[in-house]
C-alpha cells in the first residue's frame, strides 16, 4: 500500500506540476497525520475548472501552508461504483498535516484566502472532512 500511495503522490506531482514533494521520492504520509479532505460534489449545473484548481489554487494553498503541509494530493472523479455511472465528486483535494494543532492553526490562518479563491474555479459548495490517518502502508 505504501508503494501505491507513493506512486499516487509522484504521479499527481508529475501530472499537475507540483514540485513540493518530489525531492525524496517517498510519500510523506504517515500514520497519525491529520488529513483534510475537500470534496466537490458532482451535480447538474455544477462547474469545476480542474486546470485552475491544479495550477493555481492548490499551489497557492501549498505556498500559504509552507513547510507545515507535509503532503498534498488531488483526485479527479471519473466514475461511480456502477458501470457508466457519474462520479459522486468532480474532485477531491487532500492536505496532510503532522498533527491536529498544526492543521487547525494553518486552516484557520489561511481559510479566508482559500475560500476567497473558490469562485475562480467552481460554483460548488465544498464539503470538508478532517480525519486521522490510521494506516499509511
Amino acid at each position: 500500500m505504501k508503494i501505491k500511495i507513493t506512486l499516487l503522490v509522484i504521479v499527481t506531482g508529475l501530472l499537475y506540476g507540483f514540485t513540493k514533494f518530489e525531492s525524496s521520492g517517498e510519500s510523506k504520509i504517515e500514520e497519525g497525520m491529520i488529513k483534510v479532505a475537500i470534496f466537490y460534489p458532482n451535480g447538474e449545473g455544477n462547474t469545476f475548472d480542474m486546470d485552475y484548481y491544479t495550477n493555481n489554487h492548490m499551489p497557492m494553498a501549498a505556498d500559504l501552508f509552507g513547510d507545515k503541509l507535509k503532503a498534498m494530493v488531488i483526485d479527479k472523479g471519473l466514475g461511480g461504483g456502477a458501470p457508466d455511472s457519474p462520479a459522486p465528486y468532480v474532485a477531491v483535494g487532500y492536505f496532510y498535516f503532522p498533527d491536529m494543532a498544526t492543521c487547525q492553526t494553518q486552516m484557520g490562518t489561511h481559510s479566508e484566502a482559500l475560500r476567497a479563491d473558490v469562485p475562480n474555479y467552481t460554483n460548488i459548495q465544498p464539503v470538508l472532512q478532517i480525519s486521522e490517518v490510521v494506516s499509511a502502508d
